[in-house]
């Protein structure tokens, strides 16, 4: 199948078992008690496996556990909370020695020894990136946003998150009126920076869910306001001299860049600070880099670069990179080629499928955001939307024909599609069904 694919013949079945293969290798590689899946998973024929069998925190590791979340695998992405647990004592240490900062973080190459300092190297283009334990810290609060446990947020997830943005607060600089990540690389990429917008936007991101923590928790008003207060005035994204979104402080992008990294659109994805519906302007900026970047890249990249296009609610551009990663960057097992095997391109890519039929970053569901034409007639049920709402969809013609919403946690839900918004409160453990008229969107209990 995959061989005849490759010649161009359609097969959505194809890339619906891709979906639930990436699924199935979660859970076979990260339950209750184990390790977090590496680069290859658990699937390694060596003693000594590529890189050392490390965790990656450049967009390795966390590319792994995007589907965990979204596709309804909760369980599985607790050795993932546990692992980041366990860099926060040796990770206070590096923050203290190397920045002499509060907190704590975790470079690029990580282990289960505690391992948490810049490799000994030369070049410290790729490993130089004090943020790369923020990242991760983005997904401990994803968690919170998924499963809204208030008592998980208290006991394990906040005090990793404050110690984060500690970190990256006493990391800022103030240049010319704004604050600023410096020094700082663009992941693999390009020179040492007076701000790459990746560190810049990671930065935002941890700020802004600490800033939330804290206030559903009632705590740290003070560290709060200092927060907040740096928040407000970080360097804004820029958009260059080509249209494409600035990877870097200054406008030096090289036009027609193909490099596979695309750490500068971080705040599209995986984070949530560039928001096409809102935010227009940087939106075709960020689809001038991807134009630009190119739709051919290694597995794991074409698999990031689905949730781009996903994020950015272009369905078509989405499918085209699923169709690119099955054909160019994929094993006749259907594991993800860097090369070698690297399980993160199964990952990402599972998880940019669930984004072509909800996404929920933005505090709505957005139902059918970025559907492919080619997918007329379907339906996928159980993906978890932020607020521990659980979402069936049933769509035809490419239309929505009914969602069946099942409130987890209780409270308010908003539902978005097509241009067409609603809220009503929910219950706990409560359903409702949602259907799409003309002008409005209904909500029938059930």
């Amino acid at each position: 199948r995959l061989a005849e694919y490759r010649t161009g013949t359609a097969d959505p079945n194809l890339e619906e078992l891709f979906f639930r293969f990436g699924r199935y290798l979660l859970i076979a590689s990260s339950r209750p008690g184990t390790m977090p899946a590496n680069l290859q998973g658990l699937w390694n024929n060596n003693i000594d496996g590529p890189w050392r069998v490390d965790y990656h925190n450049n967009i390795n590791l966390q590319m792994n556990y995007w589907p965990a979340m979204s596709t309804n695998l909760t369980e599985c992405f607790t050795p993932f909370i546990d692992y980041v647990s366990s860099l926060i004592v040796p990770g206070s240490r590096t923050a203290a020695d190397y920045y002499g900062a509060r907190g704590w973080t975790a470079e690029v190459s990580t282990n289960i020894f505690g391992f948490t300092a810049p490799l000994a190297s030369d070049d410290m283009s790729w490993n130089y990136n004090p943020t790369a334990g923020p990242w991760l810290t983005t997904q401990i609060w994803e968690y919170y946003d998924y499963t809204r446990d208030d008592d998980w947020l208290r006991r394990v997830g906040y005090p990793i998150i404050k110690g984060s943005a500690d970190f990256v607060s006493d990391l800022l600089m103030l240049h010319n009126g704004s604050y600023t990540s410096a020094p700082s690389y663009s992941p693999e990429h390009g020179p040492c920076d007076l701000g790459a917008t990746y560190a810049n936007a990671v930065t935002r991101e941890v700020l802004t869910e600490a800033i939330r923590a804290a206030k559903i928790l009632g705590t740290d008003a003070d560290e709060s306001r200092r927060w907040q207060e740096k928040l407000d005035s970080i360097y804004p994204y820029q958009i260059g001299r080509f249209g494409q979104l600035q990877e870097w402080y200054d406008d030096i992008d090289t036009y027609g860049d193909q490099h596979r990294h695309t750490n500068h659109l971080f705040g599209l994805h995986p984070g949530s600070t560039i928001n096409p519906l809102v935010d227009t302007k940087l939106a075709d900026a960020c689809r001038e880099t991807l134009r630009q970047r190119g739709d051919a890249a290694t597995g794991w990249s074409m698999g990031w670069k689905l949730n781009h296009w996903a994020r950015l609610l272009d369905g078509d551009h989405a499918h085209i990179l699923l169709e690119n990663l099955l054909k160019n960057g994929t094993a006749d097992n259907l594991w993800d080629l860097h090369p070698p095997f690297q399980i993160d391109g199964n990952f990402g890519a599972t998880a940019g499928i669930a984004e072509l039929f909800l996404q929920s970053h933005t505090g709505k569901l957005h139902l059918l955001p970025a559907l492919p034409s080619q997918w007329r007639d379907g339906h996928i049920k159980g993906l978890l939307a932020r607020g521990n709402f659980e979402v069936n969809i049933t769509y035809k013609g490419n239309r929505l024909d009914e969602a069946v919403i099942t409130s987890r946690a209780g409270g308010p839900c908003t539902v978005l599609y097509d241009g067409r918004e609603t809220t009503f409160d929910t219950s706990r453990g409560a359903s409702y069904r949602i259907t799409a008229s003309k002008d409005r969107l209904k909500v029938s209990p059930l």
